[in-house]
């Protein structure tokens, strides 16, 4: 479920924008703030290949804050159990570097698994 305060930033419709100031996000419009924090991932996705069952792997995704705030992590999610994430608690000021850190632990796990993970931070886009 997705809820929304009643303001001018956001309005419960798709929408698609020409100019580059708007992005579609879960049904809602975001306007882009030019000083919020803003991820630069040097790669978004990882393959560990072919594991054998039991074994933990671990894979760092490293980023960049381009925006002009300091970017905040809220949380890191992962789409089940067999995932855990470690990542800074601290304030990452613009311009520095960052890292998100997986474990993916194969316990249990046959054939071809897929797991993602939903970063929340104070960044735009959302």
């Amino acid at each position: 479920m997705f809820l929304s305060c009643g303001n001018n930033n956001s309005k419960s419709q798709f929408y698609i924008s020409d100019n580059g100031d708007s992005i579609i996000y879960y049904g809602f419009v975001e306007k882009e703030d030019p000083n919020a924090a803003k991820f630069q991932f040097e790669e978004i996705s990882y393959n560990f290949g072919e594991i054998t069952q039991g074994e933990q792997r671990n894979y760092t995704f490293f980023f960049k804050n381009i925006g002009t705030q300091n970017l905040i992590i809220y949380n890191v999610e992962a789409s089940c159990g067999c995932t855990t994430s470690i990542y800074s608690r601290e304030p990452i000021k613009s311009g520095e570097n960052g890292k998100i850190a997986i474990i993916f632990d194969t316990k249990n796990k046959i054939g071809e698994v897929s797991t993602y993970i939903l970063v929340s931070a104070n960044t735009y886009p959302g």
